[in-house]
Formats: structure tokens, sequence, C-alpha cells
């Protein structure tokens, strides 16, 4: 029986055994991977990224606690930092997972960043798909944590969940961080914690401020209120993300917080969204193996030697890094 056919029979040892081949770019992973694709496009991809600290591995503990009670089968997707030894996954976000030990419908994968920017790691996309295939209902994708960065999983993602938590930083800081604009649902965590009216006044003007519906001002010493203009065909087509405050720790908003992320998933389905999102996340993967490949086209073209040499000439501003790949695409070294 090949891997991938054992994959789809949901042996849990030979999908452990696919995503590291999968992770690793092997030619048996990519094989399996072709094999496995008519067999995605099933799972329900929910993307959780914010800030370190905000306490992203405790919802993802919980969430996927929520929709065991609905007996789906959850896989989560963790993407930790790189060690700076080994270049392996630090793991940490297991250590907050243990509630989730033991159960058969759930599967846990760490992922190591290796440098990749945006949050997620390079074969995410990729470890994903298995995911998708095997059969699993739920796909929790937690990102780095390292702050503004992180948009690469609205990509992915078909729901977003933007991590917040009181007293933190400034309240500006909520609105400068470009991730707000991917979220789908705002999630203040650590309300129990001083400061979160405060926290949840800044995010909803900045929802405000995108999405205006009134506005209240000063007028001759007069507060006026002025409602937005009505559209009904453009706002129906428009998702406005709700702010959900939650206490993850404690199992606090869990509920409410899961009849949200439906509330989003009827919304992309009845308006024709989840097939939009689908033809974006696959418009992603394609374009991101279109780059990966024609690197590796060019570096398996050009030897060590010529490499050093090119960037000696680039050292020397002899070239630029423009012209040297202008060079290159002209089968040239220069």
């Amino acid at each position: 029986m090949s891997l991938s056919q054992a994959v789809l029979n949901q042996d849990r040892l030979a999908l452990s055994r696919l995503l590291t081949r999968v992770e690793n770019d092997s030619e048996e992973g990519r094989t399996a991977l072709n094999e496995l694709f008519p067999h995605t496009g099933k799972a329900h991809l929910i993307g959780i990224t914010g800030a370190p600290g905000t306490g992203k591995s405790t919802l993802v503990n919980q969430l996927a606690l929520y929709y065991r009670k609905t007996d789906k089968r959850v896989a989560i997707v963790a993407v930790d930092p790189s060690s700076p030894f080994t270049g392996g996954a630090v793991l940490g976000d297991r250590v907050r997972m243990r509630d989730l030990s033991g159960d058969k419908s759930v599967f846990i994968r760490s992922m190591a960043s290796r440098g990749s920017l945006g949050g997620l790691a390079q074969t995410t996309a990729a470890v994903v798909q298995v995911f998708d295939a095997a059969g699993f209902d739920v796909i929790l994708i937690e990102t780095v944590g390292a702050g503004q960065a992180e948009v690469d999983i609205a990509r992915l993602a078909h729901t977003t969940l933007v991590v917040e938590a009181p007293g933190l930083g400034d309240d500006i800081q909520a609105i400068k961080a470009g991730i707000l604009e991917i979220a789908d649902v705002l999630v203040i965590n650590k309300a129990d914690r001083p400061g979160v009216e405060n926290t949840e006044r800044a995010l909803r003007g900045m929802l405000e401020l995108a999405h205006p519906a009134k506005r209240v001002f000063q007028h001759h010493g007069q507060q006026m209120v002025v409602e937005a203009a009505e559209n009904s065909d453009s706002q129906n087509l428009i998702w406005f993300p709700v702010i959900k405050r939650i206490t993850a720790k404690d199992g606090i908003g869990i509920d409410e917080l899961g009849e949200a992320i439906e509330n989003h998933v009827a919304f992309l389905r009845e308006g024709g969204e989840w097939a939009a999102r689908e033809r974006d996340q696959l418009r992603a993967t394609f374009d991101a193996l279109i780059r990966e490949t024609l690197f590796k086209h060019f570096l398996d073209d050009l030897s060590a030697e010529g490499y050093d040499e090119i960037i000696s000439k680039m050292a020397a501003r002899d070239i630029s890094p423009w012209g040297a790949v202008e060079s290159l695409l002209k089968g040239k070294e220069s």
C-alpha cells in the first residue's frame, strides 16, 4: 500500500511519515501530494495569529476541545520559531495542548519556520493539504507570533482570528498593527485583566474607521449622529469583523467565539466567498511553487564558483543585484 493510500485510510503512523517527507520536500512527498490533491478541499481552515503573549496556543487548545464536542476531527499546525542551533521547531506550543493528548481524532504537528517570513513555514500549505486529504474536518493553523508581518495566514485560511490581549502595549498599537486588516474575528484574550475595555475600544475605533456605521461629533455644542449611507447590495457582500472577549485559560467565551466562527463560515458559503478564497489559496500556493522552483532551477544551473564570482562583482560595484538577475535570465554569467 502506498503512503498516500495509507493516509487516506487514516493511518496515523503513515500520516506522520508523510508529513516529514513533505516538510523535507522529498520526491516521495511531492508524489503523494499529487495523489492526495483530488481528495482535498473539504476541511475548514482556521488561522490564529497575533503578537507573542496573547495566548494563541491556549486558544488553539480550547478551540480543538470545542470542535471535539461536536465529534469533528481536528488537526493542529503549530508553526514555531526555529531553533538557532538545530533549525528545528522549539515545540513550545505542545506544552500548552496537553488536554488533547490521547485523543485519536486530534493530530498536532509542530513546524519550524526555518527563517520564513509571514508567520508560516514554506511547506505549511502542503502540510495542510495532507491533513485535508486525511479527512480532518477542522485544521487550526497557529502562526509564529511575530506581530505585524504575519499576513500570509490570510491567504491560506478560510477564517482568520487575530488575537489581542490587554496590557501588552499602548492602545494605538492595535491600530498600527497591519495584521488587524486580515482579521475575520478579533479575539480579546485574557479578558479578566485590567484594561480590557481600553483594548476593545481601540479595536472598535479601528473597525469604525474601516466600516463606519455611524459618526458622532460635536457641532456648535450639539452632539450630532450621522448614519452611514445604506447600500444593501454592497453591505451584504462585506463581512464586518466581530470582536469577542474570552479568557482561554478558563474556557470562558469559547462557545460564543465558536458561534462567531460558524457565522463566518455560513457567510462565506452563502455568498460564494468560500469558493473565492479557495481560488486565492490555490493561486498563492501556485505562485509560491513557481518562485521556489525557479530559484532552485537557477541555483542548480549556477556553479558555486560562478555564484561567488557574481557576489564578488556586486561587492566591487561592477554589477548590481538587478543586473545580475537580468544576466541570469539571459543565460549569461557576467
